[in-house]
């Protein structure tokens, strides 16, 4: 088998674990390309027939759908995981349309019969025959509403589609759909972070145009330096990165603060919070419910020299009363504002996730809220920008707490962070939330909420 088949498998393979076991394609790929041994190149391109065919599989299904004249519901998963893997192949990329027909015949084939594999032929056969352009054209065209075709065209759920207008009209700029839609699609480039006082930013990096920790690599492998560096040196979104310092300079830091990461899993941004605690005389304690998330938050704090304490409690208990001077919320969330880097998440969620969502989140501001001390700082995060989500829990527990919540300007905070101006506009109900946005800020969607306790 030649390297690019090798790579096309691996992809396969992937996919078809996401799609039929629920996996997540960010933890189970990197394994799958180890085990194949695959090279640089190879391992790219592994890499984006994955994501490329996970984020763009709602359209590629309404052209199967259409070049194979049935729903696909009634197409085998397996062969239709080999035609999205095809059709991806044929469309979005610069594979010779015989090998992305041959080979993904063969995956067919692999994974059906003789017959899965003459349908599989017919159907990439008639999608090689024309044009992109006239693909989308027929794909836009048979949808039922505007709301229908943007998510055809593309290839988010309708009901992201909405939610992302409104979130986005709640600035006053509902006209960027389009382009927030087409970043999702795109590849996100590594962005790394430098724990303050623990590592430096390398001389041949750039520097990002927002945080004060964060820089790009011009080339390589991240994992190489964040193993010599013993995780000081860390790949996290400049949103990520945002949301935790937005917490440390919402206000200045007296000596000997307590902080609590109350929902702390995978630990990113608790390493970055540990970091700024260490040079700012403060204790910092984190806190994840989840077992196997909790070891994550271990492993990320390991490089830190006096370590940090873990606990795995429900956060709803775990802050206590009057007992904090900082907290972070880094609530559990659809993850909308992730899907460049999630991109199987948008299948995965419905409406109806959304309502439990937003009564765990509520009910966990609510407890940070009584966990701080008289003058504390509460930053509730999200990496979604939905409305529900943000400016919904927010308004909610400022009633709960009704008087005793100043909120501050966390867009105010932001840019103070950054050595460009992130132009972060008003909300429209009025809030200081400092909401980013992978089409403006090439950072993950994050909400950012500041609280302050009376």
């Amino acid at each position: 088998m030649s390297s690019a088949n090798t790579s096309r498998r691996v992809a396969f393979e992937t996919i078809r674990a996401v799609n039929e076991s629920d996996a997540y394609a960010n933890l189970l790929l990197p394994k799958a390309i180890a085990r194949a041994a695959l090279d640089t190149a190879d391992a790219g391109l592994a890499t984006e027939l994955t994501y490329g065919t996970l984020r763009r599989q709602g359209t590629y299904d309404a052209v199967i759908r259409i070049a194979a004249d049935r729903p696909v519901q009634e197409i085998d998963p397996a062969v239709l995981d080999a035609l999205r893997l095809g059709t991806h192949q044929l469309l979005s990329t610069r594979v010779a349309s015989h090998a992305a027909v041959n080979e993904s015949v063969e995956l067919a084939r692999s994974a059906g019969s003789r017959g899965a594999a003459g349908f599989a032929n017919a159907v990439l056969r008639r999608i090689s025959r024309d044009t992109p352009g006239e693909w989308m054209d027929r794909v836009a065209a048979s949808a039922r509403s505007d709301d229908e075709r943007l998510g055809l065209v593309f290839s988010h759920p309708v009901w992201i589609v909405r939610a992302f207008r409104r979130a986005l009209a709640a600035e006053g700029r509902a006209d960027e759909l389009e382009a927030l839609l087409t970043a999702d699609n795109a590849s996100p480039r590594v962005t790394m972070a430098a724990l303050p006082g623990l590592a430096e930013i390398p001389d041949a990096a750039r520097r990002t145009p927002y945080s004060p920790v964060g820089f790009r690599l011009g080339g390589g492998d991240p994992e190489g330096l964040v193993r010599s560096s013993e995780g000081r040196v860390r790949v996290q979104d400049e949103g990520s990165q945002l949301a935790a310092l937005a917490l440390v300079n919402a206000l200045p830091v007296a000596d000997g603060e307590r902080w609590l990461d109350l929902c702390a899993g995978p630990g990113g941004k608790t390493a970055l919070l540990a970091a700024e605690a260490r040079t700012r005389g403060a204790a910092l304690e984190a806190n994840e419910v989840s077992s196997a998330r909790a070891g994550l938050v271990r492993q990320a704090v390991a490089g830190i020299p006096e370590g940090i304490p873990v606990s795995e409690e429900d956060g709803r208990t775990r802050a206590g009363e009057d007992a904090y001077d900082r907290i972070l919320v880094d609530a559990p969330c659809t993850g909308l504002g992730a899907l460049r880097r999630r991109p199987e998440a948008r299948w995965r969620k419905s409406p109806a996730d959304v309502p439990e969502l937003t009564q765990l989140q509520g009910e966990l501001l609510a407890a940070a809220v009584r966990g701080l001390r008289p003058g504390g700082v509460v930053a509730y995060v999200t990496c979604s920008p939905h409305l529900a989500e943000t400016a919904g829990v927010v308004a909610e527990v400022r009633r709960e707490f009704d008087g005793t919540l100043e909120e501050l300007d966390a867009r105010a905070v932001v840019t103070s962070l950054s050595a460009s101006d992130p132009l972060l506009p008003p909300q429209s109900d009025g809030s200081g939330r400092a909401q980013l946005w992978p089409h403006r800020h090439n950072t993950d969607a994050m909400s950012i909420t500041l609280l302050r306790r009376h």
